[in-house]
């Protein structure tokens, strides 16, 4: 039988704020002693009241909106309830049926994946486990955490992987958070079923928690897959359990049944107000907007005539999407083209952090000066390299890339001066579209 994967993620992000969801305590943990970073409310002790958070709210709305939700004029928290032993309060403060966005979608591809919500909760505290003991450290207790939702609209590793990183990238943009993997301010759960082909019938869901790289995140789906329809084909039936994922066996493996809705017991948090939402402040909110991973894409390739390969490396991030901009306004005064600092920020993988704008346009100055030492000379290698080597050029216009930097390799073998590669490339890739 032919089977076809049902894929839906909830993907966790940390907020930047300064202070924690429901307490003045800094949420600027990372790296700080154990239990530093705690107080009365975060600990849970009694009599302590909670109060929330005003910039999380915001960047909850603002998360909401990049993603095309809708940002209802109420919402609420809510207690869900679970004992466990990094949850202090043996309930966790989340949102249940009116959480701060509703609804939107994330274009992976040519695919639209439908959100459900995007809801705003405390994060939980962090377990430790050495030397046969388990060790709590509640630096991270309270910490706000806006999960994002989306409905089983998935069908591949590589989609899942696709939107996950899309919402790296969208919260990034908005300065909400660093969604940095490693430091576990992104982490995601998959949740994952198969259906016979053509089916409307949803399978029963597996959820494998805290996939905290894009790598275990492709490798879980893809085993998981696997482990499932090897179950099914033997007509076994698939336990609706969370699983979590063994990076070093390259497996999922069971942790317990999963829970319903109904098992948290969710209930109006009574030390909180529901939260009215102003629409005039969501106007406002929506108009600070930045321009997007996906717009800022398009922009490049139309304004700066870049190839989508290059422009979507260099969008990918926006401090780098920052740098090559203020490259090209510095470059401009200097007949430096978008395209040349491209090529050099993308193939001598320039450090931004160490170069500034103005010093890369001062070496591709200095490259096109040495080039032009032996500017006749090298015309009648780069003309000999292209008639040696048709296969390459061939390669090149059908669209491969590679073929070029091919080329770029031979003639710098056969010139004896030292040439800037980057304008070398330039150069030999105008020469090729001349016999287009």
């Amino acid at each position: 039988m032919i089977w076809d994967m049902v894929i839906g993620l909830e993907i966790h992000v940390e907020l930047a704020t300064e202070s924690k969801m429901f307490c003045r305590c800094s949420a600027r943990y990372f790296g700080s002693a154990p239990n530093t970073h705690t107080c009365p409310v975060c600990l849970a002790l009694p009599g302590a009241l909670p109060v929330p958070n005003e910039k999380a709210i915001e960047y909850t709305a603002k998360i909401g909106l990049a993603f095309e939700s809708e940002i209802p004029t109420i919402s609420k928290f809510d207690r869900k309830n679970y004992f466990y032993p990094d949850l202090p309060k043996g309930y966790q403060i989340s949102q249940f049926d009116l959480p701060v966005a509703v609804g939107g979608a994330i274009e992976v591809g040519e695919r639209k994946v439908k959100l459900n919500r995007v809801h705003l909760e405390e994060d939980t505290g962090k377990l430790m486990h050495a030397g046969g003991e388990t060790l709590i450290d509640f630096n991270r207790s309270g910490v706000p955490l806006v999960e994002i939702v989306s409905e089983p609209d998935m069908t591949t590793a590589e989609e899942a992987r696709a939107y996950a990183q899309k919402v790296q990238q969208t919260v990034r943009y908005l300065g909400v958070s660093d969604a940095d993997m490693e430091k576990g301010s992104l982490r995601v759960d998959a949740n994952i079923s198969l259906k016979p082909e053509g089916s409307e019938t949803l399978g029963t869901k597996v959820e494998i928690k805290n996939l905290n790289s894009f790598r275990s995140l492709f490798r879980a789906i893809e085993h998981e897959r696997d482990r499932q329809r090897t179950a099914l084909e033997k007509g076994e039936k698939i336990v609706q359990e969370t699983r979590g994922w063994d990076e070093a066996l390259g497996k999922t493996v069971s942790q317990r049944s999963k829970e319903e809705a109904h098992d948290y017991r969710y209930f109006p948090e009574p030390d909180l107000l529901p939260l009215g939402l102003d629409p005039n402040k969501i106007d406002e909110l929506k108009s600070t907007l930045p321009e997007l991973g996906g717009a800022k894409l398009a922009r490049f390739c139309s304004e700066y005539q870049l190839s989508e390969y290059d422009a979507e490396i260099l969008a990918r991030d926006v401090t780098l999407a920052d740098y090559f901009e203020e490259a090209v306004r510095v470059g401009s005064d200097h007949e430096v083209s978008a395209k040349q600092i491209a090529n050099e920020i993308i193939n001598r993988k320039v450090d931004i952090a160490e170069v500034l704008p103005a010093a890369l346009i001062e070496s591709i100055i200095s490259g096109r000066k040495t080039l032009t030492l032996g500017e006749g000379e090298l015309e009648k290698v780069i003309a000999e390299v292209l008639i040696d080597n048709e296969g390459a050029v061939a390669d090149f216009k059908k669209g491969k890339e590679n073929a070029l930097m091919f080329l770029v390799g031979q003639v710098m073998r056969k010139f004896p001066e030292k040439i800037d590669a980057t304008t070398l490339k330039e150069k030999i890739e105008r020469e090729l579209n001349k016999t287009a």
